[in-house]
């Protein structure tokens, strides 16, 4: 069901689209100067003063998934959201736009608000279904153009060859994105002494109790592996490689770099050195490769 604004709400998004319009662009260099204002400075006004002119990227994207129902308030600020972590992970050394380096992240943080709040099932969390799920309507449309015949079998092949996913994805995909969400107490038999509802009828997928106690033993002798294997590095590689690899907010090479007192090149020469330190220990622990990896 698709989402009504009421009047207030309405004024209030035509008003913040109008103040986004009036912010002047940047050049290359008012782009570079504020972005490291901000992360080497962590000047907040120089990084206003980057992210104000390119909410207006925000509110162009947004739009584009106004047709997903869902209040266009909450796109802008999951796109703003994006926005802010492009402003926190830009490099000035990757010689790029800041405007071409966001539009990822907008796009990025709106879609997966899309996916999160879309449906009440769970739509895919695959690079492959995402493009799935933001493409299949599109696609649909232009097939049946081209043919002029009812979407079926052979177009749904195109959909999976064009996008890489299997047929059965867009088996699934289409069926989700044709019905309506339903409750699973919906009853499906009317004698009230055997009563039954759609969810007793939906089968466990979930592990059995053995194969979750595996799976953690699994992960727990894969951590030790890591431990013991990141022993053999020093603790300049250790650092960079916890830094860059194993936390959840990855460090840049720049800001490392600053913290070492060694130039970006130089950690990227260690942490690669690092990696292939890791590679080997880890290697010699495994009878095959395979073991180090989480099974599908």
């Amino acid at each position: 069901m698709a989402h009504i604004e009421d009047s207030k709400t309405h004024k209030s998004n035509l008003a913040y689209i109008q103040s986004t319009m009036q912010e002047p662009l940047l050049s290359r260099e008012d782009e570079y100067a504020f972005a490291r204002g901000w992360t080497e400075d962590g000047n907040e006004a120089a990084l206003h003063k980057l992210v104000k002119p390119y909410m207006r990227l925000v509110v162009s994207t947004a739009k584009k998934f106004k047709n997903y129902g869902l209040p266009f308030s909450d796109l802008v600020q999951e796109g703003n959201i994006g926005l802010m972590m492009a402003a926190n992970r830009f490099e000035t050394t990757r010689e790029v736009r800041f405007s071409t380096y966001a539009n990822w992240w907008i796009r990025s943080s709106i879609q997966d608000y899309v996916l999160r709040n879309w449906s009440i099932v769970r739509t895919g969390t695959t690079a492959a279904q995402k493009s799935l799920f933001f493409n299949f309507r599109r696609l649909r449309s232009r097939i049946e153009e081209e043919t002029r015949e009812t979407f079926g079998v052979e177009g749904r092949s195109k959909v999976a060859k064009e996008l890489d996913v299997s047929l059965k994805d867009v088996e699934t995909m289409e069926m989700r994105l044709s019905g309506p969400d339903s409750s699973l107490n919906i009853p499906v038999q009317a004698d009230e002494d055997q009563a039954r509802s759609v969810q007793d009828l939906l089968p466990d997928d979930r592990p059995a109790p053995d194969e979750v106690i595996i799976g953690i033993r699994d992960g727990n002798t894969r951590t030790r592996w890591l431990e013991e294997a990141l022993g053999h590095l020093s603790d300049r590689e250790q650092h960079i490689i916890r830094e860059r690899r194993l936390n959840e907010e990855s460090k840049t090479l720049e800001t490392l770099g600053e913290q070492l007192g060694v130039s970006k090149e130089r950690v990227r020469q260690l942490e690669s050195r690092a990696l292939e330190k890791l590679k080997k220990e880890l290697s010699a622990r495994v009878t095959t490769p395979q073991d180090l990896f989480l099974e599908d």
